[in-house]
């Protein structure tokens, strides 16, 4: 008989804050994947339209739907506790853990090669796929990469958590309680820690996604359009702490 352990191949996970469209289209891009892996959306206080339309999701494409208004009253967003449940989890289930943005579409094949290539490459502490648009360019967040001719990328820069995995081994050694309460986003943090503990970081553009950027914070969007407006939301109102 199969332990729970070695029933799936990793635990994914989707914060999700509204952006119904893009969440939709993640997660049947995700439950369209090769392999067997256990699914959570942890839906981070979303529109009660967006919430109910997720339990509906639940039952057509069966992931667990962790609904943090039921755990927690500190508002949006709340990635620190959904990364310490999810490392919980990925530890007690002794699994890699993936991280799929609500802005990405995976391939069929995607999670799969995430997880082969996390296996082979030495001492791997993070593996992510290249971001790509509509028009298969590499996009935000991975343009300083784009003149780079290696499948594979061992790099000291930050890797986004658009579709990331953090292997068991990281896991074990970095307890996500410490992450600063002080900041929003902690890719930034887990990357260079990885890093301080000896592990290597990897960037695979033999693999990529479809990512849709900002779909969960469109006043990102202004970066593009207004930069006034946009510093206005990201110095004073501090909304993107990272």
């Amino acid at each position: 008989m199969k332990t729970e352990t070695s029933m799936y191949d990793a635990l994914v996970i989707t914060p999700v804050k509204d952006s119904l469209v893009t969440t939709t289209e993640t997660i049947h891009s995700i439950r369209n994947s090769s392999g067997n892996y256990q699914y959570c959306i942890f839906n981070d206080f979303s529109s009660q339209e967006t919430t109910r339309e997720l339990k509906s999701l639940s039952i057509q494409h069966p992931f667990e739907l962790i609904n943090l208004s039921e755990i927690t009253e500190n508002p949006s967003p709340n990635y620190r506790l959904v990364l310490q449940m999810a490392q919980k989890k990925a530890l007690d289930l002794g699994l890699p853990l993936i991280i799929v943005e609500s802005d990405v579409e995976v391939n069929p094949n995607t999670l799969e090669e995430l997880i082969r290539q996390s296996k082979k490459l030495p001492d791997c502490g993070m593996v992510a796929a290249i971001t790509r648009d509509r028009e298969g360019k590499i996009n935000f967040p991975y343009l300083n990469f784009k003149s780079n001719p290696k499948e594979v990328v061992k790099t000291r820069h930050s890797l986004s958590f658009c579709c990331t995995l953090l292997t068991p081994e990281l896991l074990k050694q970095y307890d996500f309680g410490t992450l600063s309460i002080e900041k929003h986003w902690y890719d930034v943090s887990i990357s260079r820690k990885s890093i301080q503990l000896g592990l290597h970081n990897y960037l695979l553009f033999s693999t990529s996604v479809l990512h849709k950027p900002h779909s969960s914070r469109p006043w990102k969007q202004l970066k593009y359009t207004n930069l006034l407006k946009y510093y206005y939301q990201k110095l004073i109102k501090r909304l993107d702490r990272i």
